[in-house]
């Protein structure tokens, strides 16, 4: 069964296959190239950035906070990602939310962004976040029906965002 994990050079295949479907948007990359990705130390050093990212000293981007990343993995197949966001911004709290996830395009439409939420609600309890807010496009049928069967509580719409409140602990 695919679970939630921590970054892991275990998976580099599957994770170079992942970033290279059509339709597929490693946005949340960092500053490293995804050719620098190709190589096991490249993909070492990136592994070791989104460690490295949940702790309050870590070099980020301006205007980020500390994260913690979590892949969905199925053995050794990447399925997708979840990153959780220890804190909000005012920019988070109208527009991101603590959790930011997505599923590579060949894994969509199974039920794994479901149960990535679900999953992550014990992370985000052990964080402290209790409830974590997810943000959606308003036309984002797709993405509003995960949120709601994770559990999500509609609170209102926000500058063209949806959002909602799941809980981390029942």
């Amino acid at each position: 069964m695919p679970t939630l994990v921590r970054p892991t050079v275990d998976v580099h295949d599957s994770w170079l296959e992942a970033v290279g479907e059509p339709g597929y948007e490693p946005r949340w990359l960092d500053d490293l190239q995804l050719a620098d990705m190709v190589t096991p130390e490249g993909f070492a050093t990136y592994v070791s950035r989104q460690l490295d990212d949940e702790h309050d000293a870590a070099v980020r981007s301006r205007g980020m906070v500390p994260s913690t990343h979590l892949w969905f993995v199925d053995g050794k197949i990447f399925l997708g990602r979840l990153s959780i966001r220890h804190r909000l911004t005012p920019w988070l709290r109208d527009y991101g939310g603590h959790v930011g996830y997505d599923v590579r395009p060949s894994a969509r439409q199974q039920g794994h962004a479901t149960e990535m939420l679900r999953q992550a609600r014990p992370w985000a309890a052990e964080l402290g976040i209790d409830p974590f807010l997810v943000t959606c496009d308003t036309g984002n049928v797709a993405s509003r029906k995960v949120i709601e069967r994770a559990g999500g509580v509609f609170e209102d719409e926000r500058n063209g965002k949806l959002r909602y409140w799941v809980p981390s602990t029942s």
